[in-house]
């Protein structure tokens, strides 16, 4: 067991983020003063997730900015139809979805060794290496141009690597605030999709005289946010869960000493919560139905997300029937309702943990009880993405607008409930390793966009209607999770009853 493996007591200074000892009144080491330190994380937090974690989710509006600039315009050729000369940018199309599986591919899989870097290093590393890889792919925008098309490759997926690493760094902050964990987990995965209207900034800007380059200089210098972020608000190690007594983090409280903080889960831990549950192992965790089934749950829905975002451009081409005016309209409210996701992932933190603070039932384990609580939420996210599927797949224009609102409120439920979920169904210290797995496995699915795309730019001729509606179909196998967790339910509750209570899943 990884939990009873930590047997040498790890004596240390408080959890500083910096070797130097700085005055503890400037943010407060107890009291009053912690909770204000506290509160000044969370929102900090917020605004880092929100402007840069998730950005490369707006893809759809930097692609519209890419092409005004002439890149992979060599892939355009001019053919003859009925007499009349059309531009063909199918190849040029192709490329920019290529750039997006690619990065989004990356998004996910590289969480895998992520995860096991955040819990074996802890924050600090983990995050001097996302700015490090952030910094680098925004760098290569700045000096790519038509010429150098192909660093958007690389560019992107830096991008894409630096962002997860904000945010899973930034989601333990729930954990300094107890019974609202799940809701500001949510909280930090909807600022995560927000973000993807950096891009629609990036574009109006562009459209009134700012160049690229200049706009993307300016993302790489707010490297200096990220690293007093990581020195003064953040912990070395990590936010343990439960919270120890007395805890504190970020810059160094004079004097005051703490001992198995970066360890908080052993069986001495005062604040130990569901033992059993902290003492399963990692194979046991990976190898249980509830993470097939979640992984199931996560796959199928990400998998229609990321092909409805890289082929947005193409399929508003395609029903717009061309227009630039008309696709650049859909663009940019695609984009402003991105805005709404920080706005739409609370709801489905509060409907988790609509059940904290209340007296359990006797018996019922607070992992239970959350998972309980947990149905719903899973059962709402599968219903919105089979609505944002149908409508998607109706080449109606004007009703992309509802479909636009429905893949923002679908996303938010889907990445902050994920997180959430995975933080109540296995035990913490090993979040980041399964956390990481599950995107990571859900990478590999996530991977079919491209063939997927390859069929509509081919066979169909750009008409995206009968793949939209195979993943319709296959978005129903989301409502497994929901079943297999409600079952799971029923059976603890049943052996509860017969006196034989078995917590393990």
């Amino acid at each position: 067991m990884c939990v009873l493996a930590n047997k040498k007591t790890i004596k240390r200074q408080s959890d500083t983020s910096t070797g130097t000892a700085v005055d503890g009144k400037m943010f407060g080491c107890q009291g009053a003063g912690l909770r204000i330190r506290s509160w000044v994380t969370l929102i900090t937090g917020l605004v880092e997730c929100l402007g840069f974690a998730g950005v490369m989710f707006g893809w759809a509006s930097l692609v519209f900015v890419l092409k005004s600039q002439g890149y992979f315009s060599n892939l355009c050729v001019n053919n003859t139809r009925n007499g009349t000369i059309t531009e063909d940018c199918s190849g040029q199309d192709e490329q920019f979805s290529l750039i997006f599986t690619i990065a989004s591919f990356m998004n996910n899989f590289l969480t895998l060794p992520i995860g096991f870097l955040f819990d074996h290093f802890g924050t600090m590393v983990s995050r001097l290496l996302g700015i490090s890889v952030y910094t680098v792919g925004v760098l290569l925008i700045v000096f790519s141009s038509p010429a150098t098309s192909v660093l958007l490759f690389p560019a992107l997926s830096f991008i894409a690597m630096g962002g997860v690493l904000f945010l899973i760094t930034n989601m333990q902050v729930g954990n300094l605030f107890g019974t609202h964990r799940s809701t500001i987990i949510t909280l930090y995965n909807g600022a995560f999709d927000s973000s993807s209207a950096v891009f629609l900034v990036i574009k109006l800007v562009f459209e009134n005289g700012v160049s690229l380059r200049w706009s993307f200089l300016f993302l790489s210098c707010c490297a200096i946010i990220h690293l007093f972020r990581t020195f003064v608000l953040l912990p070395r190690t990590r936010i343990p869960y439960p919270l120890p007594e007395n805890y504190n983090y970020g810059i160094k409280c004079g004097g005051t000493s703490q001992a198995k903080v970066d360890m908080p889960f052993g069986r001495n831990s005062p604040q130990g919560q569901n033992t059993d549950n902290m003492e399963r192992t990692f194979k046991s965790c990976f190898l249980s139905w509830f993470f097939m089934c979640h992984l199931l749950w996560l796959s199928v829905m990400q998998l229609r997300h990321y092909l409805f975002i890289g082929t947005l451009n193409p399929m508003l081409n395609h029903l717009a029937a061309g227009d630039a005016g008309l696709v650049s309209r859909y663009t940019n409210a695609f984009a402003f309702t991105q805005l709404c996701g920080i706005l739409c992932a609370p709801w489905n933190g509060l409907i988790m943990d609509r059940r904290k603070g209340k007296e359990r039932e006797p018996g019922l384990s607070e992992q239970e009880a959350d998972l309980r609580a947990a149905i719903l939420s899973l059962f709402l996210t599968g219903l919105q993405c089979v609505l944002f599927s149908v409508c998607a797949a109706t080449p109606i224009l004007p009703l992309q607008y509802l479909t636009f609102v429905l893949q923002v409120l679908n996303r938010s439920f889907l990445f902050g409930g994920n997180a959430a979920f995975i933080s109540m169904a296995f035990p913490p210290v090993h979040f980041g390793k399964l956390f990481g797995m599950l995107m990571a496995l859900s990478a590999v699915v996530s991977l079919l966009q491209y063939p997927c795309f390859a069929i509509i730019k081919g066979p169909l001729g750009g008409d995206p209607l009968y793949v939209n509606i195979a993943l319709t179909l296959l978005s129903l196998l989301a409502f497994i999770n929901p079943l297999y967790v409600y079952l799971h339910c029923r059976h603890q509750a049943a052996q509860r009853s017969n006196g034989n209570i078995n917590t393990s899943s």
